[in-house]
């Protein structure tokens, strides 16, 4: 396994209707590396994050899609989505607070 480090294991925020909706609940997505696991993920929003306490972290493998150009046939690069539950008494994520 690579030598991830905390910085490099939350790539951006998934900004979609659902994961707004779920911002109410303390609910927060995030594309996330594709060999993290769910303790470098919690430990990486603890950390990137002051004030923040991780409950639960749901994490999800998104296959990359076929793509054709002429007759060459590739695909795109494959994800992970991670969906972070945090505690009750936890501060809010500041970067989601204008949207």
């Amino acid at each position: 396994m690579a030598n991830i480090q905390y910085f490099d294991v939350i790539l951006k925020p998934v900004i979609t209707e659902k994961s707004m909706a779920d911002m109410a609940n303390k609910k927060y997505t995030f594309l996330v590396h594709t060999q993290a696991n769910k303790i470098m993920i919690k430990e990486a929003v603890e950390k990137m994050f002051d004030g923040t306490k991780v409950a639960s972290v749901n994490t999800m493998n998104r296959a990359g899609k076929k793509k054709r150009r002429g007759r060459v046939e590739g695909t795109t690069a494959k994800t992970k989505k991670a969906i972070v539950q945090l505690t009750e008494d936890s501060k809010d994520i500041e970067i989601f607070e204008g949207l």
